[in-house]
C-alpha cells in the first residue's frame, strides 16, 4: 500500500472525546448560534439544506433548530449539521475549552509515515473543517502538516463503496494503492468493495473473526506500507 486513508472516531481518536466533549459542547450552543446567525448567507444556506434533508422546506428557524438537535441526538451524519457543529467547535478550540484527542500510537505513526513519504488522508463523517480543527489543536500538537487531504460525507456515505472509489479518483491513485483504517466493519467492507486495502483497528477489545487485517494499535500497520 502506498497511501493511507484513516477514519477518526474510534481509530485515531477516542469515541468518548467526540460523544462526551464535542457533541454536548455543540448541542448546548447550537440554538443560540442559529438564532443569532440565521441571516448570514452561509448559515442561511446550511439551514435551507437542513430543511431540504428533513423534507420540510417551510420550517421556520425554531423548527430547523429542533430538527438539528434531533439529528445530534440520533448521531445523524447530515452534512449541514456537521458544518454547523464545526463552526461551534472552532470557537471551543480557539477558547482552549478542550484539545483534540489523538491516541499516542496514532500520532507517532502518522508522523512516521509522513516522514517516510507516505501520503495521508482523512475520511470522517465530521466536516473537513472539524477534522482540521481536531488535528490542528490535538493533544499531540499540530498534526495537520502530515495530511495531504481531507474528505467528509459530501464525497459520499462512509458505508458505500462509491465513496471510496471517488476518493481514489480524487487523489489520483488506484484503489489498490490505498490502505483504509477504521474501527467500523461496514466501512471496511465498503472500502474493500472499491478495491482498497483495509485494516480493522480494534482498540481495547479482542479481535473478532474478521475478513480484514486486525490490529490493536497503529504500530503494526507499518508492515502493510510500501512507501510512496
Amino acid at each position: 500500500m502506498r497511501a493511507v486513508v484513516t477514519d477518526i472516531e474510534g481509530t485515531t481518536s477516542a469515541i468518548a472525546f467526540v460523544h462526551d466533549v464535542l457533541f454536548p459542547y455543540a448541542r448546548d450552543r447550537l440554538p443560540a448560534f442559529v438564532r443569532a446567525s440565521a441571516d448570514r448567507p452561509e448559515i442561511a444556506a446550511l439551514l435551507d439544506e437542513a430543511r431540504a434533508l428533513a423534507g420540510a422546506p417551510g420550517l421556520d428557524t425554531e423548527g430547523v433548530i429542533r430538527v438539528l438537535l434531533a439529528w445530534i441526538d440520533q448521531d445523524r451524519k447530515a452534512a449541514p449539521l456537521k458544518e454547523l457543529q464545526g463552526m461551534l467547535w472552532a470557537e471551543g478550540y480557539a477558547a482552549r475549552q478542550y484539545r483534540g484527542h489523538v491516541y499516542p500510537d496514532a500520532a507517532s505513526a502518522l508522523r512516521r509515515w509522513h516522514a517516510m513519504g507516505v501520503p495521508l488522508y482523512v475520511f470522517s463523517s465530521g466536516s473537513v473543517a472539524a477534522q482540521r480543527l481536531l488535528f490542528a489543536h490535538s493533544e499531540a500538537g499540530d498534526l495537520t502538516p502530515v495530511f495531504s487531504g481531507y474528505f467528509d460525507t459530501r464525497i459520499g456515505p462512509k458505508r458505500e463503496a462509491a465513496s471510496y472509489a471517488a476518493i481514489a479518483r480524487h487523489v489520483g491513485r488506484a484503489g489498490g494503492d490505498l490502505l483504509f483504517l477504521s474501527d467500523i466493519v461496514e466501512e471496511l467492507d465498503a472500502a474493500a468493495a472499491a478495491g482498497l486495502g483495509t485494516v480493522w483497528v480494534c482498540r481495547g477489545a479482542p479481535p473478532p473473526p474478521a475478513r480484514h487485517r486486525v490490529v490493536g494499535s497503529f504500530d503494526p500497520i507499518d508492515h502493510f506500507l510500501d512507501g510512496p
